[in-house]
């Protein structure tokens, strides 16, 4: 199985900060160290891989004091640090104000800063998604994400944003192509996704979206822009369930869907379901992210879906055991 394309490195033995230690954080983090370069990881609880050339380091990034002195020296700053939960009000509350910070102690330390981004913020998802797509949605989750974007244009810091469509991939959880799809998958089981289950839809594996950041941090060129991660043909839920089965060498599960009218109503009732219904149009109807230009750009291409499906199956199965 071929192996996600890793960036050569354009410095020797360069030092990168990475902060959180989630799918993407770790698997910048792991890429990075890969090629042979010194990490810094700051996670509030000192996680992220096990790597001589990776330093974890305690922190909070919400601490001005402690960030300059940890940024510094460092080439480009990876900020993959999500809200504390899935929420309009967690966002609002804690994503500016840590995104301002970053940017400010990195500015000092000279670093550009490289931000994974979603699709939230675009105001024609009906139409193909490219990087020239208009970028304005207002309201909730999604008006956040473009507050942010915003505010990173005009942020005196040199930085980009890399969007990716729903992650899937190896240390992907909290995802509708996480645990809600491959526990069910690899037990054989019947599951329930949101919206329908045949709609094509953008999904993005992590490890492209983390090679795509790293090749945009070492090219001065490609900063102070928005990129998109190098995206395989749209699928419907259905269609990506049946990539993870046949990887696994199981049958093709039973998948049905809980229609967005029906979330709605829960979401009357519960906060949980409210959260999310607010972007259950994105699996109602084509929600298709388009990445040739950055391809094309950044001089990569996705991982083919069989070999994404297998590692994904592969690091699951490593998990139970």
């Amino acid at each position: 199985m071929t192996e996600p394309h890793v960036p050569e490195p354009r410095e020797a033995r360069a030092l990168y900060a990475v902060t959180g230690a989630g799918p993407v954080g770790w698997t910048v983090a792991e890429q990075l160290a890969t090629a042979g370069h010194s990490v810094r990881i700051l996670t509030r609880s000192g996680s992220g891989p096990s790597h001589p050339l990776i330093e974890r380091v305690p922190a909070d990034v919400s601490d001005p004091a402690r960030l300059g002195g940890l940024f510094a020296g460092a080439a480009a700053v990876f900020h993959c640090i999500h809200g504390s939960e899935y929420s309009t009000r967690a966002w609002e509350t804690e994503l500016p104000r840590a995104e301002q910070t970053v940017l400010a102690a990195a500015g000092e330390a000279g670093a550009v800063v490289v931000f994974p981004e979603s699709l939230y913020s675009y105001s024609e998802p009906d139409l193909p998604m490219r990087e020239d797509s208009p970028r304005e949605a207002q309201g909730g989750k999604r008006g956040i994400r473009t507050a942010l974007l915003t505010a990173r244009a005009a942020s005196a810091t040199d930085n980009a944003s890399v969007v990716a469509g729903d992650f899937f991939g190896p240390r992907v959880r909290a995802a509708h192509a996480g645990e809600r799809m491959l526990k069910p998958v690899l037990a054989g089981k019947p599951f329930v996704v949101i919206g329908g289950t045949d709609q094509p839809h953008s999904f993005s594996y992590v490890p492209d979206l983390a090679a795509a950041m790293i090749r945009i941090a070492q090219d001065g060129s490609l900063w102070n822009r928005v990129w998109h991660t190098p995206t395989g043909p749209a699928l419907s839920q259905r269609q990506l369930a049946a990539a993870f089965a046949s990887a696994a060498g199981v049958r093709a599960p039973r998948v049905a869907a809980l229609p967005g009218w029906a979330l709605r109503a829960m979401g009357l009732l519960a906060p949980a379901f409210r959260e999310l219904a607010e972007t259950v149009y994105q699996f109602e109807q084509p929600f298709v992210m388009d990445s040739r230009a950055s391809e094309a750009a950044l001089g990569l291409q996705p991982t083919p879906l069989p070999e994404a499906a297998a590692a994904t199956v592969a690091w699951w199965r490593n998990q139970a055991r």
